[in-house]
């Protein structure tokens, strides 16, 4: 059965590991952040950034 948590009844571990994720989604514009996880803990963050260019002024020359 899932618990309701809240910041103040997380431990500091947890603070840590929910900020730097808030902090890396925060961070990325456009792009994934993708959270792994073995035996209900986290092991691994991982950003993926894209970059986006327009080019809604400029003609397109083929």
């Amino acid at each position: 059965m899932s618990k309701t948590f809240t910041f103040d009844t997380l431990e500091s571990r947890d603070k840590t590991l929910l900020l730097k994720i808030l902090e890396t989604i925060k961070d990325v514009s456009f792009g994934t952040v993708q959270i792994t996880i073995h035996d209900s803990r986290i092991v691994q963050i991982d950003k993926t950034e894209k970059i986006r260019i327009s080019h809604s002024n400029t003609p397109v020359s083929r």
